[in-house]
């Protein structure tokens, strides 16, 4: 059975490519993450301020766009970006003082 896991698509003011994650992303369902970043083409900003917990398999899918992806993660999230390496490879942002926590499942 797969851990929920909500995939909001949208944009930025700027027209860049917006995901919005929500729940939790593990090996049970990094297939479905990983057919949202495939089908989304060019740049794309994922935001996981509402992910409470990413293993090895997520951590797997982001590593394989991380040439084309920008980070918005909730404070809890970034020691295992940080320590995976992904943070090397990327850009990380915490979100903005006052943002509304994205919605949580």
């Amino acid at each position: 059975m797969a851990t929920p896991l909500t995939l909001t698509p949208g944009r930025r003011p700027d027209g860049t490519a917006l995901l919005t994650v929500a729940g939790e992303v593990d090996m049970s369902n990094t297939d479905v993450l990983a057919a949202a970043l495939d089908s989304t083409a060019g740049r794309l900003v994922l935001d996981l301020t509402a992910v409470d917990y990413l293993d090895s398999a997520g951590l797997s899918v982001l590593f394989s766009h991380a040439d084309r992806i920008e980070l918005i993660a909730n404070p809890l999230l970034i020691p295992v970006l940080t320590v995976s390496g992904l943070a090397d490879l990327t850009t990380i942002h915490t979100p903005e003082p006052g943002t509304p926590p994205a919605p949580r499942l």
